[in-house]
Order: structure tokens, then C-alpha cells, then sequence
């Protein structure tokens, strides 16, 4: 299985596809996050509807609503960066999740499809990252040392790209905002 996971993490398409998944998951957030940071509301659904009126309480929260925001933000960076993406992949998979049971519960229609494949993608990463965390599982993780398995650097132009991509895409959604 260590064999399998050393030639599935060192392939170089493999690894550009886990680069991409990450800017695409990570650019996903980016309109959501900035549109609950400066205070507005997500959707026009009116609170007629259980899915208007559970957003409008969300938002009505303030302060609340502007956190996970700015959440949201943290983890499209942190994505991005590809320097700190299994940091980025944890969190984006606690706020997926939770998005993930939202849509199931409150029956949205076809959105779940959408939420279930990014928490796959999701899943995805962190199995990629999963010789980076497994540590925190064992009960010793101070003592516990991995050898014999060098995974490839991340070369510098990707989390350039990332964190390039990730201000330009800011840039532009807080310049659309104020032509609205």
C-alpha cells in the first residue's frame, strides 16, 4: 500500500491535476466568502421558503455571518498557496461538510449534486496530504518517524500561480461589487 501511495504521490500529471483541483476548490469559495465578509446576503430566496429563511437567520447573525466569510477566504488561500493546502484542505473540509449537510437536509434542489462532489474533491486531498496528517492519530506523534519517503517539492511556480490566481480573482469580485 506504501508503494502504491509513493508512486501515486511522485507521478507529475497526478500531481498537476491535485495543483488544479486545488485552485478550482479554492476559487469556489471566493464569491461566497467576499459576499458574506462585506455583509451581504447570499441568495434573493425569499423567507417563505425554508432555505430563504434559514439563510436571512444566518445573515441576520452579523457578525457571524461576516466569519464565515472571512473563513471561507482563509481556506481559498490556504488552498491556493499550495504551500499550506492540507492546512487549507482540513478547514475547507469542515466548512464543506457542514455546507454538505445543509444542502442534504434542507432538500435543495440539485445543489447537493455540487456540494457531494466538492466534499469528494475534498476527500481527494486530504487522502493526497494523508502522510502529512496521520501523524496526529497516532497515540505518540512525537516519536513516530517517517522513513524512506520523499515526496517531490512543490516547485515555486505553482504557489505562485495560486496565490497569483487567488488575488486576482479578490481583485475582481471586490471591483464587480462596486459596479453592481
Amino acid at each position: 500500500m506504501k508503494a502504491l501511495y509513493y508512486r501515486l504521490r511522485t507521478h507529475k500529471k497526478l500531481n498537476i491535476f491535485i495543483y488544479l483541483t486545488r485552485y478550482l476548490i479554492g476559487f469556489a469559495f471566493i464569491p461566497s466568502g467576499l459576499t458574506k465578509l462585506k455583509g451581504f446576503r447570499f441568495t434573493k430566496a425569499g423567507t417563505d421558503t425554508p432555505i430563504g429563511y434559514f439563510f436571512e437567520a444566518l445573515y441576520q447573525t452579523g457578525p457571524y455571518w461576516q466569519f464565515l466569510g472571512a473563513i471561507q477566504l482563509l481556506a481559498a488561500f490556504l488552498l491556493m498557496s499550495q504551500r499550506f493546502a492540507t492546512l487549507g484542505a482540513i478547514l475547507f473540509f469542515s466548512i464543506m461538510g457542514n455546507i454538505w449537510v445543509i444542502t442534504m437536509s434542507m432538500n435543495f434542489s440539485g445543489t447537493y449534486i455540487i456540494t457531494s462532489l466538492m466534499l469528494l474533491a475534498n476527500l481527494i486531498l486530504i487522502a493526497w496530504d494523508w502522510y502529512k496528517i496521520k501523524f496526529m492519530l497516532y497515540p505518540d506523534n512525537f516519536q513516530y518517524q517517517y522513513k524512506n519517503f520523499i515526496i517531490p517539492a512543490i516547485k515555486p511556480i505553482w504557489i505562485t500561480i495560486g496565490i497569483i490566481i487567488f488575488f486576482l480573482s479578490l481583485g475582481s469580485m471586490i471591483m464587480l461589487s462596486h459596479f453592481k
